[in-house]
């Protein structure tokens, strides 16, 4: 682990002690939340990637830069954990709602949607003497009552659902992409009222500098949310950007592994010896690059070209957001987050949303209103380099995303940690820096499930693990399952996204040596797998997870 510690933060921790709050004088801190939608673990320069990301990259040196945080492997599960501090399955989506099996319907914690069994941090936040302000995505809930202004946010311009077209929808039979529900506080949204120029994260980083701008005068702190759905399909990005890194991934899928890999390396991001992951078998539905005919890697390096164009934008709007904040004299005492939901998105959405009379998929509209394209399997594989798989499994490659944070004020650690973190930690870690007490049982006189993450504040003021010995993290979705303990790893994960509950085929890897999970050491170690699943089905039990009949432990 390395990192510098800053004199004064002792000083201001004391202070900050007095007041209940950390932060600059024993004044609350902002929060500033930025979340991106199935950003790869190496797509960022600071994790090895070549895409062009300098405000990100600024912010891993100013800041910590987590080399080992998790989140769930898909998006709304991720983002219940986050809103609320606690297990998915606990927080009403112990899957996906899109991905509901006839048996978990009407289940406890497969409500699909942020349940009311648990706490909302925007409602904590609120109720703790913070403005909260939203935009972006939400994925937690479309009816009225589940919507953002009703789970805590003041203000909030959101889009519902998982995802859809970045633009304006075009005025003539618009696809199922183009037809995507955004509400702002209480209303939805009319397609005819978006600026012609909409694009997706030029207007949530629009609508929230207005919404911190509109309640700058306000003594109260600000908890704001970016909830960007950038670089989620479908690949579009503003004309400026789509041909800036043309030609840039003509050597193709390989040969761009390769280089990011040896960036990981020379940075340090993982052990010098690790082993990188190995890809999916080449098979006619995933060719490799030179089973590619020259005009079919022409549109596959396209691809990534507007992956990287996307990438490059939100750097640029995340820059706008803290450019806001230092010309407004808020950004030294602000708390700033950095996250992925979940690992690179493998998938071929035209399986769920289908093209419309209006989908133009040539060459010349590749990334323009209208294409309606992901950038497949050998790409997310590269996104993801050097880990295993990618988003819907709980291999390293669905679940270990890039992670920044700055803490307010002049104090806490700074370089890189290694220490586990996951992203129901957060939650904690902002209700505590905001000298916030935990909510325990109850909110407003209502019964609440107990906050189930752990506060990083140990963690990012004095390098203290907060997830150590004994202290295990259990996930599973779509039958992928893990429990990782200490630098252990039991695994079983399958690829693809929704494979269905088949019996667990459980593998055993050593992180800290092989991030890559190349190397199975279940037969090396039984007695310690038999530990790993007793504690996995404990952990099972304890949250509530539903399965098919006649599913059998093992």
């Amino acid at each position: 682990m390395k990192f510098s510690t800053k004199i004064l933060a002792l000083f201001a921790v004391a202070i900050a002690a007095q007041a209940g709050a950390v932060g600059d004088s024993g004044k609350q801190p902002n929060i500033l939340l930025i979340v991106a939608d199935d950003l790869g673990y190496s797509d960022l320069g600071s994790y090895g990637g070549e895409i062009e990301t300098p405000t990100l990259d600024s912010l891993a040196s100013e800041g910590v830069q987590l080399t080992q945080f998790y989140t769930a492997p898909t998006c709304s599960p991720t983002r219940a954990m986050l809103m609320s501090g606690t297990d998915n399955h606990l927080a009403g989506l112990g899957t996906m709602k899109e991905a509901l099996d006839p048996y978990q319907k009407g289940e406890p914690g497969y409500e699909g949607h942020l349940n009311d069994n648990v706490h909302w941090l925007p409602a904590l936040l609120k109720d703790g003497g913070y403005r909260t302000l939203m935009a972006g995505k939400w994925h937690l809930g479309s009816e009225q009552s589940q919507w953002p202004v009703n789970r805590g946010f003041e203000r909030s311009f959101a889009l519902l659902p998982g995802g859809g077209s970045h633009f304006k929808p075009v005025a003539e039979q618009p696809s199922v992409m183009e037809r995507m529900p955004y509400a702002r506080d209480k209303q939805l949204v009319k397609y005819a009222d978006l600026p012609d120029d909409f694009y997706s994260t030029d207007y949530y980083t629009d609508q929230l500098i207005e919404y911190l701008e509109e309640t700058r005068n306000s003594e109260k702190p600000f908890f704001a949310y970016a909830a960007y759905t950038a670089p989620h399909w479908p690949l579009q990005a503003p004309r400026e950007y789509l041909d800036k890194y043309q030609g840039r991934y003509d050597s193709g899928f390989e040969q761009i592994r390769k280089e990011r890999i040896e960036r990981v390396r020379k940075l340090g991001l993982l052990p010098e010896d690790f082993v990188a992951a190995s890809t999916m078998p080449a098979s006619e539905k995933f060719p490799k690059w030179d089973q590619l005919t020259e005009i079919e890697q022409r549109y596959e390096a396209r691809k990534m070209e507007i992956y990287s164009a996307m990438v490059d934008n939100l750097d640029d709007n995340v820059g706008r957001l803290f450019d806001y904040l230092r010309e407004t004299g808020q950004y030294e005492n602000t708390l700033i987050v950095f996250i992925s939901d979940n690992g690179a998105d493998a998938l071929n959405h035209k399986i769920f949303f289908k093209d419309g009379p209006e989908t133009d998929d040539s060459y010349d509209n590749l990334g323009k209103v209208g294409s309606n394209i992901n950038y497949g399997l050998r790409w997310a594989e590269v996104s993801n380099a050097p880990l295993y798989l990618t988003k819907g499994t709980m291999a390293e490659g669905g679940v270990r995303v890039p992670a920044l944070i700055k803490m307010p004020g002049d104090q806490g650690l700074s370089g890189r940690l290694e220490h586990i973190a996951r992203v129901d930690d957060l939650a904690p870690t902002f209700l505590e820096i905001a000298g916030l007490k935990d909510p325990g049982a109850e909110f407003q006189g209502q019964k609440r499930l107990p906050i189930t993450g752990k506060s990083m504040v140990p963690m990012l003021q004095s390098g203290n693990e907060i997830h150590g010995k004994g202290a295990g993290l259990g996930a599973e979705l779509f039958g992928n399952a893990y429990y990782r303990e200490g630098n252990w790893k039991l695994l079983s994960a399958k690829p693809g996204f929704h494979h269905g509950y088949e019996p667990f085929d459980w593998q055993l890897f050593n992180m800290k040596t092989d991030p890559g999970e190349t190397t199975d050491l279940a037969d090396q170690y039984p007695e310690r797998v038999e530990a790993m699943k007793k504690a996995w089905w404990e952990y099972a039990d304890k949250v509530g997870i539903v399965f098919p009949e006649g599913f059998t432990k093992q």
